[in-house]
């Protein structure tokens, strides 16, 4: 049976090559594009667990694509970027994509990469035991089960969440009214690789701030204390 199926989006046949051969050998389902258009080719054909998607492609780049995905389906992607691209991490980030690689990458580095995001996806970083009873918590109209992964708006519609925001979200909801530097949110959300950088927490706050904050310009949910960290400023009930 599949590990998954993924898609690799890139224009270097030689890269195309190596994970078509390296991710099958590891139980996965391998298809490959090389640009938009046969990118929307491969979706046209059947649906993905994850893509693995270049920054600099001939004409529409990565980050573009990146969006667009972003905007119609909630399927984790993975971006490569080369050396030095702080700014196309961080791009990246905001449109809404679960990790990044820096080329040249160590496929093994890349394959941990893709099972830990496929884990959050799936929900089972950390499987609930038989019979035990979902973990929910209510804050301001907002109910969000740590269990399922799901978050429910104050209108009853479930918000859509990478990884990425559901990791922060679940660390600020078991920590309420309290300051959190961004290095024990690093360590909450389970980003601690070594090429994590600064700014990743406070692009993952942008994000989450944009689908819960009445008006993210002036947040009232999720507090900046200048120089110490974040407040997620709200009574949360465990329901």
């Amino acid at each position: 049976m599949s590990a998954g199926h993924l898609l690799v989006v890139d224009d270097d046949q030689a890269i195309l090559d190596l994970l078509t051969d390296f991710l099958s050998e590891h139980g996965f389902t391998v298809a490959t594009a090389t640009d938009g258009r046969t990118m929307g080719q491969a979706f046209d054909a059947r649906s993905f667990d994850l893509v693995i998607l270049d920054v600099k492609l001939p004409g529409e780049d990565g980050l573009s694509l990146a969006a667009r995905l972003r905007a119609t389906a909630d399927i984790p992607i993975v971006m490569l970027t080369g050396q030095g691209g702080d700014i196309d991490r961080i791009v990246g980030l905001e449109l809404g994509a679960d990790d990044y690689v820096v080329k040249p990458f160590n496929p093994r580095e890349l394959l941990a990469r893709i099972k830990a995001v496929l884990r959050r996806s799936r929900g089972t970083d950390a499987p609930r035991g038989e019979g035990e009873r979902p973990d929910r918590r209510r804050f301001r109209g907002w109910e969000v089960d740590l269990s399922t992964r799901v978050l429910t708006g104050p209108d009853g519609r479930p918000v859509s969440l990478t990884q990425g925001e559901f990791n922060l979200l679940e660390a600020l909801v078991r920590a309420p009214n309290r300051i959190l530097s961004r290095d024990q949110l690093l360590a909450m959300t389970r980003l601690t690789d070594s090429d994590v950088f600064d700014r990743t927490i406070d692009v993952l706050i942008l994000r989450l701030r944009r689908k819960i904050e009445p008006n993210p310009k002036t947040p009232s949910l999720i507090r900046t204390e200048r120089g110490l960290g974040y407040v997620f400023a709200a009574d949360v009930e465990t329901v």
